[in-house]
């Protein structure tokens, strides 16, 4: 199997979209929006959506808005298997419950951010991953120890592969070093590139799969970058990878959720407002994002 390739044994590989979430100007969802914009990534060149993240503005949706949200995912795009719900949660048991949603729907696999609600310790953490593996969902374990305060070390991302309770882990800690430890330490667990801004390091190092935020305006391009890197086409990969960084690094930024959504208003895409406590951009982050999504057009990218 090569990195590139798509297909239901493993389909947490590849480019999966952590979706944006249409919002109309009320702060209503738009699913016939997101129905759209599901189909549109899939049609060019994305392999599957990981709704319910960050991105997709999981903390502020009603249980019955986040159980459609899915349930829209696995129409639009036409299989479940291209499905990668988030399932974060304050409580294990609430973790799982979203897991089993997501298996009922017909998903391929599932996100999981560990326990975020106070430092946990490893012994937590394992406990965390194992019950919710206990849904039968394969796992793919989300790393990001400057927001949730947990760090899934590759010691321990070894220990929960080992235990059986993840297959992947999307790695945001932007330490690129770590994936060599991973690979050294656990060969079969699959690494997911986690931030836009160290795609190519990545992929480098041997990611077989990308857990994006802009290709939500830029499928084409991104996929195109993603291709090239995995496959190890420096030639293309590098003059891409320099065109679309200035707009690939605000992934990484407090304020990823308005970033992406504005760049998707200005190609032509319904990225529309975020719901409170996230407000609209303003000033010199706005502009800059502005003049990266312009520039990225001008390079003929979409």
């Amino acid at each position: 199997m090569t990195a590139t390739a798509w297909n239901t044994t493993r389909p947490w590989r590849g480019i999966m979209v952590a979706t944006a979430l249409p919002l109309r100007d009320d702060l209503s969802v738009d699913y016939d929006a997101y129905a759209e914009h599901v189909r549109r990534l899939i049609d060019q060149g994305c392999d599957g959506v990981v709704p319910n993240g960050s991105l997709g503005e999981y903390q502020t949706l009603t249980d019955e808005e986040r159980a459609r949200v899915v349930h829209t995912a696995v129409e639009a795009a036409g299989d479940g298997a291209r499905v990668m719900p988030g399932v974060a949660a304050y409580g294990s048991a609430e973790a799982r419950r979203w897991t089993e949603q997501a298996g009922e729907a017909g998903c391929g696999s599932v996100l999981l951010l560990p326990p975020n609600a106070y430092r946990a310790d490893e012994q937590a953490v394992s406990a965390h991953y194992a019950e919710v593996a206990r849904a039968g969902v394969p796992v793919v374990a989300y790393n990001n120890p400057l927001d949730t305060r947990v760090d899934l070390t590759p010691k321990l991302l070894a220990r929960l592969h080992k235990d059986g309770s993840i297959v992947a882990v999307k790695e945001f800690s932007g330490d690129v070093r770590r994936a060599y430890e991973i690979a050294e330490l656990a060969p079969e667990l699959d690494l997911l590139i986690g931030a836009d801004d160290v795609l190519l390091e990545l992929a480098v190092a041997g990611a077989v799969g990308w857990i994006a935020g802009y290709p939500n305006a830029f499928p084409a391009a991104c996929a195109e970058l993603y291709h090239a890197a995995v496959a190890g086409d420096l030639g293309t990969a590098v003059p891409l990878y320099k065109s679309l960084h200035s707009l690939l690094r605000w992934d990484s930024k407090t304020e990823f959720v308005q970033c992406i959504k504005l760049s998707m208003d200005l190609v032509g895409f319904r990225g529309g407002p975020t719901r409170p406590p996230r407000g609209p951009l303003k000033g010199e982050t706005e502009a800059a994002v502005r003049a990266a999504t312009e520039k990225a057009v001008a390079h003929g990218h979409r």
